[in-house]
């Protein structure tokens, strides 16, 4: 299950401003989280992580 590619492109646009996990609404992932974490890296939204 992919997510929407507007969506998509928004939450890279907004991780790449920051060096923690961010959801695509822009609030901190929690460790915690683990099913929006999953997301996050099967979507290949860690590459964009600030470094």
């Amino acid at each position: 299950m992919g997510i929407n590619s507007a969506i998509k492109k928004n939450w890279i646009e907004i991780q790449k401003q920051h060096d923690v996990p961010i959801n695509a609404i822009g609030v901190k992932i929690d460790d915690k989280d683990k099913k929006t974490l999953k997301v996050w890296k099967e979507e290949g939204i860690d590459q964009f992580m600030k470094r």
